[in-house]
């Protein structure tokens, strides 16, 4: 008998539930937009508010219309100097306004305005730039920025989602907003060596986030909203200069955090540098000469008192075969070297030489130019 009722109990009370629920249904509005946030969301509303806008006015020099010269009877072009206006992205690395951006969307600059998201518009002062690296740091007036976190160069998983911001052409100005595109972290370690330009893309990180014209400068984002590194370059499938194919490269953060800190203490990074060695390429008349061993390398001609040559312990004779483990044959492949692997002064190089009859490796300093 207890059972039945028991029973009986149940039944009731799982009928008047589903009546309950039948009467009043389920609100899944919070489901719904619970959903739809995901850590790319997230990512974009936490780095969103440090991400600007950068607006250029640079000055040029070019060839215009042919001119008659009355004295020596001939046609000439007239050279004259003209406006350009252009566009790119940064982002904003402390609370007193600092802002990285590359170094190739402000030179030339004669103005350079910074619009934050919302559209409050400020005159920005370059600081300081490094060609090589392609990164320049610039500073806008105001002590309660916010600023974006940095994230490690040294984790980053191919396959990972990433998102690019910035203002691609234009956008930002329309929006007020930086614009979001996401991808995955296609490829590492991408060296390309110096451009024409006299930039140098080395351990570049490769993304098939959308990139065009105008991200240049803005940061590239992981999942956590952490800056991983900095949108600077694309590849296209044809002649022009523009259109996302789905290949964009972007520099280190950790490179970024290096050169930030000269430039902001210096203004520039010191890169000149004087060892006092003095060299001269080998070919097989000298190798014979000297008897030497290969015509591998360069030879060690002149060393200069108190010289950073002379302090390393290097001798005149020495042949340096190698630089950072790469091979040498002439004095510009050293200089190369160096400036691919973003030496400065006070860094070290080593150097694999040929004394006499064996092997050594001797540490040199590029010390600073007095």
């Amino acid at each position: 008998m207890r059972k039945i009722v028991s029973t009986i109990a149940m039944i009731i009370a799982v009928v008047m539930l589903v009546i309950y629920f039948v009467e009043k249904p389920i609100s899944t509005d919070y489901n719904i937009n619970n959903s739809r946030q995901t850590a790319i969301t997230q990512a974009i509303e936490k780095c969103s508010p440090t991400v600007v806008g950068i607006n250029v006015t640079q000055l040029k020099r070019g060839q215009s219309n042919l001119f008659l010269d009355p004295f020596w009877g001939g046609y000439f072009p007239r050279m004259r100097t003209y406006k350009v206006e252009s566009l790119g992205s940064g982002f904003i690395v402390s609370s007193d306004g600092y802002v990285i951006t590359n170094s190739h969307v402000v030179e030339d600059a004669l103005e350079i305005i910074v619009t934050l998201p919302g559209g409050k518009r400020y005159n920005a002062e370059v600081i300081g730039s490094d060609p090589p690296t392609d990164l320049a740091l610039l500073k806008i007036d105001g002590d309660d920025f916010q600023f974006v976190e940095f994230g490690s160069s040294e984790d980053i998983i191919v396959g990972e989602w990433v998102i690019a911001l910035g203002n691609p052409m234009g956008l930002f100005d329309i929006a007020k907003l930086p614009t979001a595109t996401a991808g995955i972290i296609s490829g590492l370690h991408m060296d390309f060596g110096e451009k024409e330009s006299g930039h140098i893309y080395q351990d570049m990180i490769q993304t098939d986030a959308s990139i065009n014209q105008g991200n240049s400068g803005g940061p590239l984002i992981n999942a956590l909203g952490e800056v991983i590194g900095v949108n600077t370059f694309i590849m296209t499938g044809s002649g022009y200069t523009t259109g996302s194919i789905g290949i964009g490269f972007a520099i280190p953060i950790y490179r970024v955090e290096n050169v930030m800190r000269d430039l902001k203490k210096f203004g520039r990074v010191e890169r000149s540098f004087n060892t006092g060695v003095h060299l001269q390429s080998i070919d097989v008349y000298l190798q014979k000469y000297l008897n030497l061993p290969t015509t591998d390398g360069v030879i060690i001609t002149e060393i200069e008192q108190n010289s950073a040559g002379e302090d390393a312990g290097l001798l005149v004779g020495d042949v340096i075969l190698k630089v950072d483990n790469k091979k040498v044959n002439r004095g510009q492949d050293i200089m190369r070297i160096i400036g691919e692997s973003f030496k400065k002064s006070g860094d070290f190089i080593e150097l694999k030489i040929w004394r006499e009859i064996e092997l050594l490796e001797v540490k040199l300093e590029l010390r600073e130019r007095d």
